[in-house]
């Protein structure tokens, strides 16, 4: 099955009630937060392009919903696909941050807009604590002087840099403006990890479909993290599964990417409880690593 495939299936399995009570503070690291507006348009997106979004919920539904199940903190994420917006989303981000202190609020920005040092300096005050940008959204080279400027105001500030830079999921009819293959992968991100040792750099999906790669990258820059959201689930068509207990536990955070799944809310969870891992690196993966990375 081609690995990039969309329309892919509703999954409508058992989902748990609850964190189980003898797990360690959950911080769900890969939670999307988003104007009712915004939500709107994507959920028609993935409706045409990806899956049925099992959990369509207005932010504030969102955050309740995970924090009723046990989750402790979620880290919120978002992206601008336009420039001129991204002050008004980080606006609503911090906003959502006051009403609900365990939400870990990051900030976005479209690459290569006016401004970008303001914007972003600007969010930091407000107290988001990280930068979201999506390649396949945005269509940003790595090595683009926008992106450039980015970085270094990330790295100024000492804030984590979430990147979705995997190729992975694409759908081949959907008409993107510049492919994801050209643009994201691993080749394209150990330039920066190299170029910026100061940077912090988190990479979504394990780097899906790039696993292997990936996992090579976080042994050999320590400035490099990847969450897990959607890659062990068993649900995308990849042709390898990621073998998470013998990757780098300390660079590995827990994240579902949640509400735009397909399946339960608590999948990647109920696989990470499977492997047998050590108390200390269940506690470092389902919440001390995102709380260290995002503690800056």
């Amino acid at each position: 099955m081609d690995p990039f495939m969309g329309n892919l299936p509703a999954d409508n399995g058992p989902e748990g009630a609850r964190v189980p009570d003898n797990l360690p503070e959950i911080v769900d690291a890969h939670v999307h937060l988003f104007p009712d507006e915004l939500f709107e348009a994507i959920w028609t997106w993935f409706d045409n392009f990806a899956w049925p979004i099992r959990y369509k919920m207005r932010s504030e539904e969102v955050v309740e919903f995970m924090l009723s199940r046990g989750v402790q903190r979620i880290v919120g994420l978002h992206y601008a696909h336009r420039p001129g917006i991204a002050r008004d989303l980080n606006l609503y981000m911090a906003g959502l941050c006051r009403e609900y202190p365990e939400v870990i609020g990051s900030a976005t920005v479209f690459p290569g807009e006016s401004g970008t040092r303001e914007i972003l300096k600007s969010a930091f005050d407000m107290g988001l604590s990280a930068v979201k940008l999506h390649a396949h959204v945005q269509y940003f080279s790595l090595d683009s002087p926008g992106m450039h400027e980015i970085y270094q105001v990330c790295a100024e500030h000492g804030k984590p840099l979430v990147m979705h830079v995997g190729k992975a999921p694409k759908n081949p009819v959907f008409p993107y403006k510049i492919d994801p293959d050209e643009i994201c992968g691993a080749k394209h991100v150990e330039p920066v990890l190299r170029q910026y040792p100061e940077l912090k750099v988190l990479v979504p999906h394990l780097g899906a479909d790039e696993f292997d790669p990936f996992q090579r990258l976080t042994e050999q820059y320590d400035n490099l993290w990847l969450d897990v959201a959607m890659a062990i689930a068993d649900y995308l068509p990849v042709k390898t599964f990621p073998q998470l207990q013998e990757m780098r536990l300390d660079r590995i955070l827990y994240g579902t990417d949640f509400p735009h799944l397909p399946y339960a809310w608590d999948r990647e969870l109920k696989y990470i409880c499977t492997l047998d891992l050590s108390e200390k690196d269940l506690q470092a993966v389902l919440g001390g690593n995102a709380l260290g990375l995002f503690s800056g």
